[in-house]
C-alpha cells in the first residue's frame, strides 16, 4: 500500500492583509538627518541676528537676539512636528557661542568655539585614517544601519580614506579662513564665512562620501555573489 501523494498549494497573498511597505517612510539621506535644506536656514538666522544686533545695539542685545531666534526656531520645529534634534543642537551651539562672546567681551568671540572645533574634528578624522578606521565609513554605516564588513576590504577602506580626507579638508579650510578673519576683526565677513562654509561645503564633501559608499557597496555585493559560485 502506497502512501498518498502530498500536494502543497502555493501560498496566496491575502488581499485584505495590509502591505507592510505601505506608509513606510523612505530612509533619510545623511544631509536630511542633519537637518536637510532647512538646517541651513536654521543655522543662518541666529548668526545674522547676532551680527545685525551687534552692529546697531551692541554685544549684549546681540547675544539676546541670537538666543531668542534659536529658541523661536526650536519652538517652530515643535509646532510643525519636525525633527527637533538639529534645532536643539543648534540652540546649544548658539548658547555656548554666546557665552564665549560674553566672556571675552567681543563679538568675534561668538565664532571662536566653531573655529577651534574645526581643528579638533579635523584632527580626529585625520587620526582615523592613520589607525585604519576612516570615520567617513563608520559614520555612514551608523546612519544607514549597514555592517562594517568594508573594513576587511582594502579597496573599500581606501575609498572611505578618500572620503574622510575630503571631510578633513573641509574642517581645515574652515579653520584657515575663519581664523584669519578672526584675527582681522572682520566680524561681518566671519559670519558670512561661517554660513558659506557650513552646510554648502559639507554637502560637497558628502558627495565624496556617497561615491565611496557606492563603490564599496558594489565591491562587497560582487564578492558576496561570487562566494556561492566558488563554493559550488
Amino acid at each position: 500500500m502506497t502512501d498518498p501523494v502530498r500536494t502543497t498549494t502555493p501560498s496566496v497573498t491575502d488581499p485584505d492583509r495590509p502591505d507592510p511597505t505601505v506608509g513606510r517612510k523612505p530612509k533619510q539621506t545623511p544631509l536630511e538627518q542633519m537637518g536637510g535644506a532647512s538646517g541651513l536656514v536654521y543655522t543662518m538666522l541666529p548668526i545674522v541676528a547676532f551680527v545685525l544686533a551687534n552692529a546697531s545695539l551692541g554685544l549684549t542685545p546681540a547675544i539676546v537676539a541670537a538666543i531668542g531666534v534659536a529658541l523661536a526656531l526650536t519652538a517652530l520645529r515643535l509646532v510643525r512636528k519636525e525633527p527637533v534634534q538639529p534645532a536643539l543642537s543648534g540652540l546649544f551651539g548658539v548658547a555656548v557661542a554666546s557665552f564665549v562672546a560674553w566672556k571675552t567681551g567681543s563679538a568675534k568671540g561668538y565664532f571662536l568655539l566653531g573655529i577651534w572645533s574645526n581643528v579638533v574634528l579635523g584632527g580626529i578624522f585625520l587620526l582615523s585614517i592613520v589607525v585604519r578606521r576612516p570615520l567617513a565609513g563608520i559614520i555612514w554605516g551608523a546612519l544607514n544601519g549597514t555592517a562594517a564588513t568594508w573594513l576587511k576590504d582594502k579597496p573599500s577602506r581606501r575609498y572611505y580614506d578618500i572620503a574622510t580626507l575630503a571631510l578633513t579638508a573641509v574642517f581645515a579650510a574652515r579653520f584657515v579662513v575663519q581664523q584669519w578673519l578672526y584675527e582681522e576683526d572682520a566680524t561681518g565677513w566671519l559670519a558670512f564665512a561661517k554660513i558659506a562654509m557650513g552646510y554648502p561645503l559639507l554637502a560637497l564633501a558628502l558627495l565624496v562620501v556617497v561615491w565611496a559608499a557606492r563603490r564599496s557597496g558594489k565591491r562587497l555585493k560582487s564578492q558576496d555573489g561570487s562566494a556561492p559560485a566558488a563554493q559550488a
